[in-house]
């Protein structure tokens, strides 16, 4: 709550971002192709786009910023781990001044297939660590762009066995799979475009889709 309180009452910078996009995923290059670092691609992806370079800023995050569909949007890549990413949001909205409610987090989706994409605004946590963290940190009113990496098989039967989802969650796909998530980060990154021009719920009827190749779920 503290907290909370402290990210009101703190001075905006001279410039604030209209619009906050975060990319989870965990820090450093032996993470960055694994499959729970989707997040971290679309925000690459959205970085090429808007011609931002984004910039260690403090411990938590690197940052930059650029247009997308014609406003300033701050693009944020944390410097923690996923299940500390309620520390690098907190640090991002008093960098960039922009405010909880125009926040769009993207991240992996274990529950939902490969190439799947739902967008949604506000909610809880679902079970993901990263968007436990950042409710906690700075609460829940932020829109959530899922990107579906599937659950790893025990035999064959989806699994929530924890050691084999970490090991799944922290591989890097390969192959078609591979090529598909890639193709899937780039339809996630449309997708936070058209939030920022039209907003969650008229973007949602355009872009959530039950997986790769499919068309909106209508």
């Amino acid at each position: 709550m503290r907290l909370r309180r402290a990210l009101r009452l703190r001075r905006k910078p001279a410039e604030p971002a209209a619009w906050l996009v975060v990319g989870l995923g965990n820090p450093g290059e032996q993470y960055s192709r694994n499959r729970h670092n989707a997040g971290a691609w679309t925000v690459n992806e959205l970085a090429r786009r808007a011609g931002a370079k984004l910039k260690a800023e403090g411990r938590s995050i690197r940052i930059g910023y650029g247009e997308l569909a014609g406003a300033r949007v701050a693009l944020v890549r944390p410097r923690t781990y996923v299940n500390e990413s309620g520390r690098a949001v907190a640090q991002a909205l008093r960098t960039s001044g922009a405010p909880l409610e125009r926040t769009i987090v993207v991240f992996d989706e274990l529950d939902l297939p490969l190439g799947a994409v739902r967008l949604r605004e506000g909610g809880g946590a679902g079970g993901h660590n990263g968007l436990k963290s950042i409710i906690a940190e700075a609460g829940a009113e932020f829109a959530r762009v899922r990107i579906g990496i599937g659950r790893p098989l025990d035999g064959d039967e989806p699994t929530r066995d924890p050691d084999l989802v970490a090991n799944y969650v922290l591989a890097d796909p390969v192959g078609a799979e591979r090529t598909t998530l890639e193709e899937t980060t780039r339809y996630a990154a449309d997708a936070v475009e058209a939030i920022v021009a039209e907003g969650v719920e008229r973007a949602s009827s355009r872009f959530n889709r039950r997986g790769a190749g499919d068309g909106p779920d209508g």
